[in-house]
């Protein structure tokens, strides 16, 4: 197989297992981003969540042999060394109150319309901030879930838990995060709590 196929995840670790240097720089460029939404989501704290991606990119691409595709797919187990670093992160360093500054990358995906921007910036924000106000374990659970899309199913790999555990977090998020930003902060942004077991 060519090592210079790069369509394939499974292509680019093979070859970085061999010294291709532009396969694991390949494979930093595709999952870098992810996982930096992800770590963001965690911890709420752009610094952190830098230095959290890079720790855990560094661990993996040190770790390739280490990966067995027949457990789990390559993101879910980036996703799960992530969650790992993040925890070990928030053990080692009280988080303080999120920062209403800080900008994240938008929950949904794709650009929104200018005439939506300021409505979705302040709605994102009050949506962070009551999310840094969740418990950790429901923390996570919103941030696998809505900052890249995995299904109950991926979660409860990354997470370690059964896919019902993984529904159940979600729910219980959404209730907090329903009370908080209703009956706390005032804000109820359109569609954003509703709660469907699909997937």
């Amino acid at each position: 197989m060519d090592a210079t196929d790069h369509s394939n995840p499974l292509n680019l670790i093979q070859a970085a297992q061999h010294g291709d240097q532009a396969a694991y720089q390949s494979l930093y460029d595709l999952y870098v981003e992810q996982l930096y939404r992800l770590a963001y989501g965690v911890l709420l704290d752009a610094l952190d969540a830098e230095e959290v991606v890079q720790d855990s990119l560094g661990y993996a691409f040190r770790s390739l042999s280490q990966f067995d595709p027949a457990l789990s797919s390559f993101r879910s187990w980036l996703y799960t060394i992530t969650i790992s670093r993040c925890r070990n992160k928030r053990r080692r360093k009280w988080l303080p109150t999120f920062n209403l500054t800080t900008v994240v990358e938008s929950l949904a995906s794709g650009e929104p319309r200018p005439e939506t921007l300021v409505e979705r910036q302040g709605t994102q924000d009050a949506v962070l901030q009551a999310m840094g106000r969740l418990s950790p374990k429901l923390r996570e659970a919103v941030a696998i879930r809505y900052f890249d899309g995995l299904t109950y199913r991926e979660m409860g790999d990354v997470l370690g838990c059964s896919q019902k555990t993984a529904e159940s977090r979600i729910r219980l998020a959404h209730e907090a995060l329903f009370k908080i930003l209703t009956e706390e902060l005032d804000v109820l942004p359109e569609n954003l709590l509703s709660y469907e077991q699909t997937r």
